[in-house]
């Protein structure tokens, strides 16, 4: 492992590429980031990067909002079978559809969304920013798609909107359940329990904390708890104990495992830098359209 992570570094430099690692991925991946973070802090950041080549070690649609961003700059994935269930769960033809029905209303899109989807939305949104977004907005009614579970916490926050929630789901964050959240309560009585909002509404009813992946790791880091129940993919866990050495993360569910982001590994990082693989491309007439709901975002 060590020859392969010596040989990254090296192609990092002779490629001037950035290594761009989303919180789920295996442990050895953040390790090789020069970034780790969540969709809004990589989306963010992908925009200040002095470099040739990003390489964006999670999801496919994380890598095209890269693109998006950054049109002059080559974005590589290393595995272009690292898809997101969520994503496909709405297609642009689905949201012409439904924007007919609802004409007054603003389309909201969760950033776990493909270009093309993004490019017929009003705004993007993160998990950690769902709720300023839809309070920028001077609209009475809110389309927003495809997360069922994150638009209706946003819209429990916000109350005084419409909203009309497409039907979408992360199938990892379904395998949370209230009874096996509170059988960890009763084994680890002190622990705080934090929930991402992907989850169901009978998990985000039990939690002390509503948040986001970077939402986690700074409420875990300033809290006075020593330990904590977490409810998200369990690839978070190993970011939260590197912040937190001193305090005890237990996983919601072991079985809650992306197979999407697993894909990414070490040996596959090496040979996208190598060939300069596996590239991702986004038609300019959809990029422009989807770069003004991701901006609207990010200004936020």
């Amino acid at each position: 492992m060590q020859e392969i992570t010596e040989k990254i570094s090296l192609l990092r430099k002779e490629k001037n590429a950035v290594i761009l690692v989303h919180n789920y991925q295996l442990p050895e991946v953040q390790d090789i980031a020069d970034f780790t973070g969540d969709s809004l802090e990589l989306a963010r950041l992908s925009q200040k990067l002095d470099c040739k080549v990003i390489l964006f070690c999670g999801v496919h649609f994380m890598a095209e909002t890269a693109k998006i961003l950054n049109p002059g700059k080559i974005i590589l994935i290393p595995d272009l079978h690292a898809g997101c269930p969520m994503a496909d769960m709405i297609t642009d033809q689905q949201l012409r559809r439904e924007k007919e029905k609802h004409p007054g209303a603003a389309v909201v899109t969760y950033i776990n969304s493909t270009a093309e989807v993004k490019a017929l939305s009003d705004i993007c949104c993160t998990s950690a920013n769902g709720i300023k977004v839809v309070n920028s907005l001077g609209n009475e009614e809110i389309i927003f798609t495809p997360d069922k579970y994150l638009g209706s916490y946003v819209e429990r926050q916000t109350k005084t909107k419409k909203f009309y929630l497409w039907s979408g789901y992360c199938p990892t964050h379904m395998v949370f359940s209230r009874a096996d959240i509170e059988k960890l309560k009763r084994v680890h009585r002190t622990a705080e329990v934090l929930v991402h909002p992907e989850c169901r509404i009978e998990v985000q009813e039990i939690a002390d904390r509503i948040c986001s992946t970077s939402q986690m790791i700074s409420y875990a880091k300033d809290s006075k708890t020593s330990e904590f129940i977490i409810c998200t993919e369990v690839g978070m866990l190993y970011p939260l104990q590197k912040e937190n050495p001193d305090k005890k993360f237990i996983a919601g569910s072991p079985n809650a495992i992306c197979p999407n982001m697993k894909l990414n590994s070490l040996e596959k990082i090496l040979w996208a830098l190598e060939d300069m693989k596996h590239e991702i491309h986004v038609d300019e007439t959809i990029r422009k359209k989807a770069l003004k709901a991701i901006e609207k975002m990010v200004a936020i």
